[in-house]
């Protein structure tokens, strides 16, 4: 991420708040581990509920274009130390912050950063810049000549302060002297910027452990920056965190540092109650502390895995099964597209996925809740699926702030800008019971594919900004070192979001995003869902979304219904049983595998067409072959699909090269 530094320009003074912007460190040395940003109230020990800190981009590259926030910091249940400071920031910075600031975050500029009245939630990602409940602001930038005009405009600032006036950005932070103006010296965390106040002696909170275990215990640490004088010192602490209370631990919340000594601890039990809740958090706060003392660091969380999670019958998508998990579609839902082909096939299944009188649209808001179902690792109950990522997560990991890493979000298969339907409905959760509130939700109303989770999946907060709106095959093939297992899902997504809505359409080629309704590779797709076929994964959370939205995706059900529309048997007349799996399956043999350089495929009557492709998609050979030949080959190693074509019957395995 390119960072920028906040330029801050305060028009308004301390008499006109109570709590100011006092220090702005956002271009440091390296890689910038040291970013922090500091306040000031008028007053010690000031409580900072009511307030938020908003980041700004000041409009340029992506992924931050617009004069739009980039982060934002809720103040609730913070307050500042004696002196009336209160900082937050990296890790590495000391003392250590109040609030962890992961690193690379804070932008070196020219920008801006603005302190409010509200919540973080008040101010998603990229909030368009406004005045409103603005306490103060400061706009900076690392050279002498670039300035965020336009958002120090819309916020009403004359200044901005250059961190590189003394040519050393890297080593100086923007501080905020009496008079209300900046000055750029070293930096100052924790501390009044002019050297005046109480010295604090600092109060570190560590712990034995980060993640752990039903069952397991951990320790709570307190270490102090100077030998504890005159009486002993007693830390109290909570560890209440919502559904996590009282009765899931076991210990004392409470750390004495006896005199002459700098180090108390203890430990804490976390009980194994017999029954699945799901993984939890717990939150150690410390309460108020001496006068004298300050802490370095509150507010921790440690990780509660949940021993008792639910395992399902069926495999993961890395361990896929397939027939354990059978369709709970109504009988004869599909009978009504028995002989049509062609356009007539397209129409006769959008008739049934999209009938209006029977489908139940919902909003983005009910999305989580239908993930946490729909996206359920199969091997832990407390955990979704990452699709492209290939990996488990925690449910509770669901991004709910700005911050996307270790979070879980939702991915639009076919992207929101692609679609046209980006923000289209509310992210307030209404419901399964709730819907058709932005319309009938037939064909042509397309709000419907902003929360239609068919095409929505559990995805790795990071991973989804990667693929972006990028098309499939042609550009995006998922991260380094992915195995595919994706790919057949976003196909079938795309099939059906090509069917259900009228205006979305998936094409050959790549198509620029900014040609609304479509996405691309067609080609690529036909070929991912063949080469990664639908399994009971996939099935499951077909029957599941169903129960929301009273329709299902019909080519998890027939896969090969894309080949009928878009396909090799395009124009032909469907039927049902073409299938049936032992209908169209050729039973093979294929050895050795892995192997290094030959493969021979046994169990064929006639002579058939092989052809060779890589996870990505792009052919390395097609040949005719016959039964038991030795087929000699010159690939790199990796993972590839071997498709195999006799008659009628086909089938697809993979292939290691070592």
């Amino acid at each position: 991420m390119i960072k920028k530094i906040l330029l801050l320009l305060l028009f308004c003074n301390a008499a006109f708040s109570q709590v100011v912007i006092n220090e702005l460190d956002p271009d440091t040395n390296s890689t910038d581990v040291l970013e922090f940003i500091e306040l000031k109230s008028a007053t010690p020990n000031m409580p900072l509920d009511g307030y938020v800190l908003v980041f700004y981009n000041a409009g340029g590259t992506s992924p931050y274009s617009g004069i739009v926030s980039y982060y934002s910091l809720d103040l609730d249940g913070y307050s500042t130390d004696v002196n009336g400071i209160i900082h937050f920031g990296n890790p590495q910075v000391s003392p250590t912050p109040a609030f962890l600031i992961p690193i690379t975050t804070i932008q070196n500029g020219p920008d801006v950063v603005g302190l409010y009245l509200g919540d973080a939630t008040d101010f998603p990602l990229n909030t368009t810049a406004h005045a409103n409940g603005l306490i103060d602001a400061l706009a900076y930038s690392n050279n002498g000549t670039a300035k965020p005009t336009a958002l120090m405009g819309i916020l009403g600032l004359v200044t901005c302060v250059n961190e590189n006036l003394n040519s050393a950005a890297a080593s100086q932070s923007i501080q905020r002297k009496i008079d209300g103006t900046y000055e750029v010296k070293a930096p100052t965390p924790g501390m009044n910027n002019d050297g005046s106040g109480i010295v604090l002696t600092y109060l570190r909170l560590t712990t034995s452990a980060s993640t752990l275990t039903e069952g397991q215990s951990f320790t709570v640490t307190f270490t102090s920056t100077s030998v504890v004088m005159g009486s002993d010192l007693v830390i109290n602490f909570s560890l209440n965190n919502g559904a996590f209370t009282t009765a899931d631990y076991s210990g004392t919340t409470s750390v004495t540092i006896p005199v002459g000594t700098t180090v108390g601890s203890t430990t804490i039990q976390v009980l194994d109650d017999g029954t699945n809740e799901g993984d939890e958090e717990i939150k150690i706060v410390v309460g108020a502390v001496t006068s004298g003392y300050s802490l370095y660091n509150n507010n921790m969380i440690i990780r509660v895995n949940d021993i008792n999670f639910v395992i399902l019958p069926f495999g993961s998508p890395t361990n896929p099964t397939h027939g354990l998990v059978t369709s709970t579609a109504p009988a004869g839902y599909y009978s009504s597209i028995e002989g049509l082909s062609g356009s007539a096939l397209k129409q006769g299944l959008q008739d049934i996925i999209a009938n209006p009188s029977v489908i139940h649209a919902h909003v983005y808001g009910d999305i989580y809740d239908i993930l946490k179902v729909a996206d359920q690792n199969p091997e832990n109950s407390n955990q979704v699926w990452l699709i492209y990522s290939e990996i488990p997560r925690s449910k509770i990991d669901y991004q709910t702030g700005n911050s996307i890493v270790g979070k879980w979000n939702r991915e639009h298969i076919y992207c929101q800008s692609r679609g046209g339907f980006a923000d289209a409905t509310t992210s307030t959760p209404q419901g399964i019971n709730t819907w058709n509130t932005y319309g009938t939700p037939g064909p042509d109303n397309i709000t419907t594919g902003h929360a239609d989770a068919h095409h929505i999946r559990a995805v790795d907060g990071q991973e989804n900004s990667s693929r972006n709106n990028r098309n499939y095959g042609v550009d995006y093939n998922g991260p380094i070192g992915n195995s595919g297992t994706w790919r057949g899902d976003v196909a079938r997504s795309l099939f059906y979001t090509a069917v259900r809505y009228n205006g979305l359409n998936v094409i050959n080629g790549d198509p620029a995003d900014t040609i609304l309704g479509q996405i691309g590779d067609l080609t690529t797709l036909l070929q991912w869902n063949m080469t990664d076929t639908s399994d009971d994964f996939e099935m499951n959370r077909n029957n599941y979304i169903y129960t929301w939205q009273l329709n299902r995706n019909p080519f998890i059900d027939y896969p090969n219904l894309a080949d009928y529309i878009w396909g090799i048997h395009a124009g032909e007349t469907w039927s049902s049983a073409l299938s049936t799996p032992d209908f169209n399956e050729l039973k093979i043999t294929m050895y050795p595998n892995p192997t290094k350089d030959f493969i021979t495929i046994s169990g064929l009557t006639n002579e058939a067409k092989v052809e060779i492709s890589s996870m990505t998609g792009l052919s390395v050979y097609v040949g005719n072959y016959k039964n038991n030949e030795q087929l000699n080959l010159n690939l790199a190693s990796g993972i590839y699909m071997v498709k195999v074509v006799e008659d009628n019957k086909s089938v697809i395995k993979k292939l290691i090269i070592q």
